[in-house]
């Protein structure tokens, strides 16, 4: 049998208790995951707003919106979302004024950003939600913050059209 991978930080294994008696809930490699990392929150930060394939695309058609890709370079080159632009979790606070931040004396003013619909490589991937934490301790509102957290893994899953490009 396969090593558990963790559920949480702490967890290889839950109980649950069910009418036919106890289930073990483990999780197991597979061929389908990018990555065995931990399972992310939907909300992994209060005020971030959780979004599903159809919010995505059509965020990819509004002005207002700005389709981040917050996986380090190499990963893009393998498979991304047509339109993202790449801004990865290592740069994001360098590189907030490509989300419509300003500098001021006093460090990041957001208060005009744009909306961010952010993705890393799906629900184990801490890449985006490590960003989220990031960009909200320097300024950035979570309200303007759009989690895509099936992010590569469902989108390849899904079958929808990737495309493969050097970050920018």
């Amino acid at each position: 049998m396969p090593d558990l991978l963790k559920i949480t930080r702490d967890k290889t294994k839950l109980i649950i208790e069910t009418v036919d008696g106890p289930v073990e809930i483990v999780r197991k490699q597979n061929d389908m995951q990018l990555i065995t990392g931990v399972l992310q929150p939907m909300v992994p930060v209060p005020g971030v707003t959780p979004v599903g394939e159809l919010e995505v695309l059509a965020s990819l058609a509004d002005p207002e919106f700005l389709v981040v890709d917050m996986r380090e370079p190499e990963s893009r080159l393998k498979a991304t979302i047509p339109g993202s632009v790449s801004i990865p979790v290592s740069e994001v606070t360098q590189r907030l004024e490509e989300l419509g931040c300003t500098r001021d004396a006093k460090g990041w003013v957001c208060t005009v950003a744009k909306k961010v619909v952010a993705f890393c490589n799906g629900p184990a991937c801490p890449q985006s939600p490590t960003a989220f934490h990031a960009m909200v301790r320097e300024g950035f509102p979570p309200e303007r913050i759009y989690y895509y957290r099936g992010g590569m893994q469902d989108w390849l899953v899904l079958g929808l059209t990737t495309t493969s490009v050097p970050a920018r």
